[in-house]
């Protein structure tokens, strides 16, 4: 179920992997305005959502043409979100063999468990977690770039995988010191 019928430039993503997951407070990424976004690592195998995602993406050049002076510019001379990983992150073993898609809202996106439950705790996702992911496409025409970016629209994470990142634990960086001196004695 990749594509929302109601939508012809909404997307369903079938089983993908999250990175930069920056899903629960919005961050200023290049000193830009603050957003909630997320790198969305699609797997090449998944050709349901990547056939939806073109499909997506093609709806809203149409539906951008207005942006683009009423004419539909060539595919190369848009930016477009849909990118090889294999290419575009060569050295990031998360993203190889995986196409990816960065979307990002002003707003938070709601976040549910496979229940459909609210997920509260913000251990629960993170970047490496198996989710899927409603993302919507539009055209944009701004200082000199033209092309469709990937709105953040909410996450179903599936299940918990290998964190991305260099981050450590609290019980990983320390030991118990039994030995130190009360010093406020």
């Amino acid at each position: 179920m990749p594509n929302n019928a109601n939508s012809p430039t909404k997307v369903v993503t079938g089983v993908v992997r999250l990175s930069y997951a920056n899903v629960w407070e919005p961050k200023s990424i290049n000193g830009g305005p603050e957003k909630f976004s997320v790198s969305v690592i699609i797997p090449k195998s998944d050709t349901k959502t990547i056939a939806a995602i073109n499909a997506a993406v093609e709806a809203a050049i149409e539906e951008g043409r207005g942006k683009f002076g009423g004419k539909i510019p060539g595919r190369d001379a848009l930016k477009l979100p849909l990118r090889d990983g294999d290419i575009d992150r060569p050295d990031d073993e998360a993203y190889a063999d995986s196409w990816f898609v960065n979307a990002n809202s002003n707003s938070a996106p709601e976040i549910v468990d496979q229940a459909l439950c609210p997920i509260t705790s913000r251990s629960e996702v993170y970047s490496g977690v198996y989710a899927r992911v409603s993302m919507n496409f539009y055209a944009f025409n701004s200082n000199g770039k033209r092309g469709i970016a990937c709105g953040l629209g909410n996450i179903q994470k599936i299940r918990d995988g290998e964190p991305l990142g260099v981050r450590s634990s609290a019980a990983e960086d320390f030991t118990p010191d039994d030995d130190s001196e009360d010093f406020l004695e």
